[in-house]
């Protein structure tokens, strides 16, 4: 189960560009809340209370209790705008979740095992991940805070793919469950330092039979003169 994080809005009367700068001077962050079957909600939110929450992985897929005046709503977070270059929230999109409706989201994917895996610590591989997040479709009550991939098996040249992360009950991969591709989540593959230098020695063994090919021809040149 998604750890429930709980934050403080306001409904917001005044629209518009000018209504948002100001709000934002003061601290606040205008936000929309939307789905449902319910109408749309103008709310402003504590700037510092979201800036807090978005540096935790989890926030970005847990099921939100959105306290207003008209009472508490359940949301997830569906988009943050910010600002170019400062850390500076400029606007929140949050979508009302039904406990009896699926839901849609991106899930962080956590790796373990990469220490002990064969392909890295016996033949030097390295580990890439592909993908660090995947969509799934599940129940609110059922959303999990992430995904494990267990790669402690792989050797060199191996991968996992997304058929092979187990999840948990109630949860499915959104692309399986619709029939799309079963992508390759990680693999090891032989360090890039290793192809580079032996790349580099079959070079200088290609200009050192270019130059003994050229040699001879030098010498004749030089006996004709």
């Amino acid at each position: 189960m998604s750890t429930n994080y709980q934050i403080n809005a306001e409904v917001r009367d005044l629209k518009g560009t000018s209504a948002s700068k100001r709000l934002r001077r003061e601290g606040r962050v205008p936000a929309i809340m939307y789905g449902a079957g319910k109408d749309n909600q103008q709310l402003t939110l504590d700037h510092n209370e979201v800036l807090r929450n978005l540096e935790h992985e989890t926030f970005h897929s847990a099921i939100i209790q959105v306290k207003t005046p008209q009472g508490n709503e359940k949301a997830i977070l569906r988009d943050v705008q910010m600002h170019p270059y400062r850390p500076q929230v400029m606007h929140v999109d949050l979508q009302r979740v039904s406990e009896t409706e699926k839901l849609h989201i991106a899930i962080p994917l956590h790796f373990v095992g990469e220490d002990v895996a064969p392909g890295v610590k016996l033949e030097g591989g390295i580990m890439s991940h592909l993908i660090n997040e995947v969509d799934v479709e599940c129940l609110p009550a059922d959303l999990p805070e992430y995904l494990e991939v267990d790669v402690s098996e792989l050797n060199m040249h191996d991968t996992v793919k997304l058929s092979e992360i187990k999840l948990p009950d109630g949860v499915e991969i959104t692309a399986l469950a619709h029939g799309g591709e079963d992508q390759t989540v990680a693999t090891v593959a032989p360090p890039q330092a290793v192809e580079v230098e032996e790349l580099a020695e079959g070079e200088e063994g290609e200009v050192a039979a270019a130059a003994a090919e050229e040699a001879p021809a030098a010498e004749e040149e030089k006996g004709e003169d």
